[in-house]
């Protein structure tokens, strides 16, 4: 009979804490870190982000362009201040951002009707088209995805990402976020 050798691996654990391990420790325990979850979710947000990245390449536009498309698109006439407390970025940041979006075409700045300080964003025809061409292409993403799930499975993604979100949030989010069923806290 032939003598079974387990190699030693190596548990990942903090930066010196590594052990040497033997076969039959290998396998989930109470500690263990969920990291399929977590490099999972790492590739998911990659392919869910690449798609639209690939299209903001061509206008030399990365994801901060893409974030500020979306929501402008979402909330038309939303003003700076408020855009800037969803990205949660620097007026710096967007200014940078929201410039090159204007120069391109793709969003319009106005002002206000009772303060012409006030700074409100519209999406012009080539940035709603832009916008909408983004969309797609994540809607087909998450489409492909719940193929072949339970039914009421879009409704337990919609709580699990939900969950993802800071708690002191949700309330804030909830209000953004406008969805065909009613999410719930």
């Amino acid at each position: 009979m032939t003598d079974v050798n387990f190699k030693t691996a190596v548990s990942r654990g903090l930066p010196g804490q590594e052990r040497a391990v033997s076969g039959a420790d290998v396998g989930p325990s109470e500690d263990t870190l969920p990291y399929d979850l977590i490099e999972l979710l790492f590739f998911a947000y990659k392919d869910f982000t690449g798609d639209p990245d690939d299209v903001l390449a061509k206008f030399e536009f990365g994801r901060a362009h893409h974030r500020v498309l979306h929501f402008v698109e979402r909330n038309p006439g939303i003003m700076v201040t408020d855009l800037l407390g969803i990205l949660r970025i620097t007026k710096q940041s967007l200014g940078r951002v929201l410039k090159q979006l204007v120069d391109a075409g793709i969003i319009e700045q106005r002002e206000g009707l009772n303060d012409r300080r006030q700074r409100l964003l519209y999406t012009t025809e080539r940035g709603h088209t832009l916008a909408e061409k983004l969309a797609r292409l994540q809607q087909e993403r998450l489409e492909r995805a719940l193929i072949g799930l339970p039914d009421g499975s879009e409704e337990i993604v919609r709580r699990f990402l939900l969950q993802m979100i800071d708690p002191d949030a949700h309330a804030d989010i909830l209000k953004l976020v406008r969805s065909p069923f009613p999410l719930k806290d």
